[in-house]
């Protein structure tokens, strides 16, 4: 589903560069594991952003890495961007039974619940075209 959901939001989002930038602050609500859970499928994902900028998704057999910088603070609309560059895939399929490829650059919005336990990620500051929610399965250790 990695595929699924990258491309979908890749389509929606546009492809940008990756910006390189300062690292995500230690306590930054999106640090940790999440889980996008796909019941219509039958299938889930595992989103793991690090402290060091970097990110470990898996989804069916496939494991991808990536690059992402993540605003340290919310915009007026609440909501934090996101850019995101696949850097690694082991070429296994994903839930949707596609394959990520290296290179893949995407820039996408994510609006925490208050809990800090619950996101969806959207194309657009806006509520109109998201997916999620994410739902938080361990913070990160500090």
């Amino acid at each position: 589903m990695r595929k699924l959901t990258g491309l979908f939001l890749l389509a929606l989002a546009g492809q940008v560069a990756h910006a390189a930038g300062p690292l995500p602050a230690a306590n930054h609500p999106l640090l940790g594991v999440w889980r996008l859970e796909l019941p219509q499928i039958g299938c889930y994902e595992t989103y793991h952003f690090r402290a060091d900028g970097t990110s470990l998704v898996t989804s069916a057999d496939e494991v991808s890495e990536s690059e992402f910088h993540v605003m340290d603070k919310p915009s007026a609309a609440g909501f934090y961007k996101l850019e995101d560059h696949i850097v690694k895939d082991n070429g296994k399929k994903d839930c949707a039974g596609e394959i990520t490829k290296p290179g893949a650059k995407a820039v996408n919005y994510l609006r925490f619940h208050p809990s800090n336990s619950l996101f969806l990620m959207c194309a657009d500051e806006s509520m109109k075209t998201c997916i999620g929610p994410f739902e938080r399965v361990e913070s990160p250790s500090i």
